[in-house]
């Protein structure tokens, strides 16, 4: 887990903040939000408020009565103790990309499978850099559909000893994460007591909970686990095309959802979520790695912040459909103000491609990378005399150099970030080496770690009952 002790970079003023206020006040108001669940519904006409068909009509002062009983930072277990996290304040977690279909090594572009499934979350779990696997890193389109979920969850609990997120498809996929979690930390009271799972509930954007969702927000909320509730907007076809128009409405469409989640439990943990860019009103694809998007996210950290909540934003997002240097140049444009802005949860950290719809191994390497540099770069400089070096100017005096210098001598190996990934050969040696280039040099790094890769360790029992639920409940859904 990283401190991101920098300062923010926030660039809303008193007056834009107060503006945003009014807005998503009136449209919390007057135009509302459906919830495709009956459960909600009640919970929402209890607490008193207008609710006409599948429409809720909030009261925005009753709603931040109830984001105020959110926590504002919370933890998170691993089974590796030393693994486990906290969300909120200056820390910052970092998953996989979550949910492609499809995946992309090397040239090939092909369906992803349940191997791929392994392979990234061996990768997860061989960087540090990465707190966490994710969840859906990819759709292993090889396995039952119904059943899926089990062994993907189980894959993210025996390849990896890191938190883990929760499948959401439906209540019950979510009630199976619910169930192999309570194995593998002992029981329901030990992740009661500090959550070990973190779920994504996506807004059907604009203003639409829908019934999957919600289902799942149920279980994960009755069991006290963090649920990050996220709008998904691409302005200009889920919100209006003006950053402005869709930072209202995330915001109504977030605290409705968090309100949801505390009217289920009180003071349960959540995360004010956020996925927004926008699209090519030339063409109607999503687009990612923006300027638009970059300044919505820097947003994004002021006003959660601004509600005191913790919050999810950011990535290493691209629309390119290959590791190249567009996807590398935008992966970057949302990384750099996923820093700036201090995002709390990070998906998507590593491996997003062609706009989600592609898991990539080369993509991921170098995401990786980039992380670990924004991580380095975000790190705080220490200045004190020691770091002054004055004794190095007087051992070499006027115009000599420092390479042998004591000072130097002492530091070398540790001074400067290493990258694991960029080439600063010459020309001559880079073409004796194969003239390599950085999508090349990522694949025979992919391809060393999963080569070194090894699982960390796992109690025989807990193994075995995991893997006893899987077989019993593969066979209860027909698969």
């Amino acid at each position: 887990m990283f401190r991101n002790q920098m300062p923010r970079y926030e660039i809303l003023s008193e007056d834009a903040m107060a503006t945003l206020e009014k807005g998503w006040r009136r449209l919390m108001t007057e135009i509302g939000v459906e919830f495709m669940d009956d459960r909600a519904l009640d919970l929402f006409r209890a607490a008193g408020q207008k609710v006409e068909d599948r429409t809720v009509f909030l009261d925005p002062d009753f709603v931040l009565e109830q984001v105020a009983k959110a926590p504002r930072e919370f933890d998170l277990q691993a089974r590796n103790p030393e693994r486990s996290v906290h969300i909120g304040g200056d820390s910052m977690a970092f998953g996989a990309v979550y949910g492609p279909p499809f995946v992309r090594e090397g040239d090939v572009r092909r369906d992803g499978t349940m191997d791929d499934f392994r392979n990234f979350a061996r990768l997860a779990q061989s960087f540090d850099a990465l707190d966490s696997a994710g969840g859906v890193i990819n759709e292993p389109n090889d396995t039952p559909l119904d059943s899926r979920h089990l062994d993907m969850t189980y894959a993210l609990q025996t390849l990896t000893d890191k938190f883990y997120m929760g499948n959401v498809v439906s209540g019950t996929n979510a009630a199976d994460t619910i169930a192999m979690t309570e194995i593998l930390f002992g029981s329901r009271e030990a992740i009661e007591q500090t959550p070990a799972t973190i779920s994504l509930i996506n807004c059907n954007s604009p203003l639409r909970w829908d019934d999957r969702m919600l289902e799942a927000q149920f279980e994960y909320t009755a069991a006290n686990q963090p649920v990050v509730l996220t709008p998904f907007i691409l302005m200009g076809a889920m919100s209006p095309v003006t950053i402005p128009a869709a930072l209202v409405q995330q915001i109504t469409e977030a605290l409705s959802g968090i309100a949801l989640s505390q009217l289920i439990r009180p003071g349960a943990p959540v995360v004010f979520g956020s996925f927004l860019s926008n699209i090519d009103m030339q063409s109607g694809s999503p687009t990612f790695g923006t300027p638009e998007s970059g300044i919505g996210l820097l947003c994004t950290g002021q006003i959660a912040r601004h509600f005191g909540l913790p919050f999810r934003t950011g990535g290493g997002l691209t629309s390119s459909q290959v590791p190249d240097a567009q996807a590398g140049y935008e992966a970057l444009m949302t990384l750099l103000p996923t820093f700036l802005a201090g995002a709390n949860w990070v998906m998507h950290s590593a491996g997003w491609l062609e706009g989600g719809l592609v898991a990539g191994f080369e993509k991921f390497i170098i995401d990786v990378e980039l992380v670990q540099m924004l991580q380095h770069e975000f790190t705080p400089l220490e200045i004190d005399e020691d770091s002054m070096a004055f004794g190095a100017h007087e051992e070499v005096g006027h115009g000599g150099h420092f390479l042998g210098a004591m000072h130097t001598m002492e530091r070398f190996r540790t001074c400067f970030y290493r990258p694991m990934l960029s080439s600063s050969e010459n020309y001559e040696r880079w073409m004796r080496n194969g003239a390599k280039d950085t999508a090349a040099r990522a694949a025979e790094i992919y391809q060393q770690k999963l080569a070194d890769y090894e699982p960390p360790p796992l109690d025989d029992a807990i193994r075995q009952e995991l893997e006893e639920y899987v077989v019993r409940r593969r066979a209860e859904l027909g698969d």
